[in-house]
């Protein structure tokens, strides 16, 4: 797998649409890395952009749990994508180096599941500062 390109990442579904479904992540199976941090946002105004970050070691799946995620990235040799969220059973892998801006639709939730603990000193907020970055 490898590893240094944003990329989706399908999660294992089970159920029916009669029953319902569940979504699962597990770390080193279809997680790619050892997860060390979850959460999620909520109630983003649609205006709002999100983001406006890189990180210099975090890797993160990132899930639209409901509504619609739209990533706009940027890696370090100016290789631009956009990913749309909108179902439950695909994330997005978010490889180190990646930089991101996000749009949420109304009522959207998003899930991260992060490989390391917090730590302000990993970001990048600054965009010439990424660019910068060797």
């Amino acid at each position: 797998m490898e590893n240094n390109k944003a990329r989706y990442i399908n999660l294992d579904k089970i159920g029916s649409s009669s029953l319902g479904f569940i979504t699962v992540a597990e770390n080193l199976k279809n997680v790619p890395f050892e997860i060390k941090r979850v959460y999620w946002t909520y109630y983003t105004p649609q205006d709002v952009i999100r983001g406006g970050h890189a990180h210099r070691n975090l890797e993160q799946i990132i899930v639209a749990v409901s509504g619609i995620i739209e990533f706009n990235t940027e890696d370090k040799e100016g290789n631009k994508e956009t990913f749309i969220l909108d179902n439950p059973s695909t994330g997005l892998y978010l490889p180190k180096l990646i930089w991101r801006d996000i749009k949420f639709s109304h009522n959207a939730v998003l899930l991260c599941l992060a490989s390391e603990f917090y730590t302000e000193n990993d970001y990048f907020r600054d965009y010439n500062d990424f660019k910068k970055y060797k």
